[in-house]
Parts: C-alpha cells; sequence; structure tokens
C-alpha cells in the first residue's frame, strides 16, 4: 500500500502531497521528524534501524524517526510513530527545525524539513522488530566519541542533529 507525506517548501508550507517512495527517489523537500528521548540519568535512546529497512539499514540513529502522514498533523504524527517503533509513548517538545540533503544508497535522496523533538521517559521499551534490530541508552559524549570514531554506523540525520542538539540539552534536561 503507498504511503503518502507532506511536500513542504524551504519554510515548511505545505504544497501536496507525494507518494513516500516518490519522495526519496526524486529528493523532493518534504516534512519529517525526528525524536530524541532520554531517560532520567540525561542517557539518550538509540535504535539500530533495522536491517530490512529500505535505506540506511542497521545504522544507529536517533530514538524514532519518520513522517507524518498527508493529512496527519506533525503532533498527532510523533506520537504515533513513537508508540508505533518503541512501543511507549512521553511528553514531546519541539526544541528547533532544520532541512538537510543527502544522496543515500540505491538511488534514494533524503531531502527533508525535520522537526526534532525532545522527550523524557524511565519505563520500558517494546521495540517493533519489524524497525528496530535493537536499542540502548547512552550518554551524549559517548555517542559523539563514538560518531567521531565510527561515523559509519550512524546515519546522517542523527549526525548532523546530536551537534545542533547538544547545547539545547543543557536548558531542557
Amino acid at each position: 500500500m503507498k504511503e503518502y507525506i507532506i511536500a513542504v517548501d524551504e519554510l515548511d508550507n505545505e504544497i501536496g502531497k507525494i507518494e513516500k517512495m516518490e519522495a526519496h527517489h526524486k529528493g523532493v523537500l518534504h516534512r519529517a521528524f525526528s525524536i530524541l528521548v532520554f531517560n532520567s540519568k540525561k542517557q539518550l535512546l538509540l535504535q539500530k534501524r533495522n536491517i530490512k529497512k529500505y535505506h540506511s539499514p542497521g545504522l544507529w540513529t536517533n530514538t524514532c524517526c519518520s513522517h507524518p502522514r498527508y493529512g496527519e498533523k506533525l503532533e498527532e504524527a510523533i506520537y504515533r510513530r513513537l508508540k508505533e517503533e518503541m512501543g511507549f509513548t512521553c511528553e514531546l517538545k519541539e526544541i528547533f527545525s532544520f532541512i538537510y540533503k543527502v544522496e543515500l544508497e540505491k538511488d534514494l535522496f533524503e531531502n527533508e524539513f525535520d522537526h526534532v523533538f525532545i522527550g523524557k521517559y524511565d519505563g520500558e521499551i517494546i521495540a517493533n522488530e519489524d524497525e528496530v534490530d535493537a536499542f540502548k541508552w547512552a550518554d551524549i559524549s559517548e555517542i559523539k566519541n563514538d560518531i567521531f570514531n565510527k561515523p559509519e554506523l550512524y546515519t546522517y540525520w542523527f549526525k548532523c542533529l546530536i551537534n545542533r542538539t547538544e547545547n539545547m540539552l543543557k536548558d531542557v534536561l
């Protein structure tokens, strides 16, 4: 079944719907979100993307990321997708947004207006095995050190947002 997402301009104004795979093949700018969930020890919950994902398989990334569906509000999509991928929900707050574009494997492109959300959670995690191969809690300093030494193990967008996030976290955690 085809999934339609929201094509946007550089100011995040909706310009129409586009089928998700078409957006990734043509590199059309579209709305996306990334979620960073921290525990009470200020550790970030990372997920390792399922090896069968259509792009960036088997790479470590932020807690959850996806796209709102066409006709779905961003505020609804973040909670839906966090529950679908990681098996829980928590209060989420948007901390910034940014645009990134990168060519991936298999002639695919990410061209996203990415809204970044942060949350806190200490409960049980029931990761969806179709989406997530593994997950772990890690300190930001540990993550940044690992990215420096082994950048090929992490998604492109996560490497972009983790550097922008660190300074903001001091105010919100």
